[in-house]
């Protein structure tokens, strides 16, 4: 598992979205928010897509674009979005490379059963597509907040 620090180049990527693809190279010269969250339409994940989305215009006057990735196919993710009213980019990560290449594929356990799941981390990655800033089992509540506020510090 890879052990990305503050200062790495993120890793590249190419994914399917609900709307077409997007890849971290295509954003070169903005800032982006990559956040990694386990499950379409689960509650910890719901709130912290809500949160971004509440947030985007902020982060993009910001001069950045959220992302959020899971392993949820991109039918999924349209489900999502439209339930919601999401309006930031969702990759779907079915293959789990992208979670693999960030370290966030991980073992996990829940009432005494491992199994393997994303891990609710955050990278904030800058123009130059260097990692300024990484949360790593990011708590939902104020998340977004403290994500922007550390855009804004950029």
């Amino acid at each position: 598992m890879p052990d990305l620090k503050e200062g790495d180049a993120a890793p590249d990527f190419t994914l399917p979205t609900d709307a077409g693809m997007v890849s971290l190279s295509g954003q070169r010269g903005k800032a982006v928010v990559l956040y990694f969250y386990p499950k379409d339409d689960t509650s910890g994940c719901t709130v912290e897509a809500q949160d971004f989305t509440a947030r985007l215009g902020s982060f993009q006057k910001a001069g950045a674009e959220v992302i959020g990735i899971s392993k949820d196919s991109p039918k999924s993710h349209t489900r999502f979005r439209a339930k919601y009213a999401l309006a930031h980019i969702l990759g779907s990560d079915e293959d789990m490379a992208t979670m693999s290449n960030y370290g966030v594929w991980v073992e996990k356990s829940m009432y005494g059963r491992k199994y393997m799941g994303a891990s609710r981390d955050t990278f904030l990655i800058g123009p130059d597509g260097k990692i300024r800033k990484i949360w790593r089992k990011a708590k939902v509540p104020g998340h977004a907040q403290d994500v922007l506020a550390a855009l804004k510090s950029l």
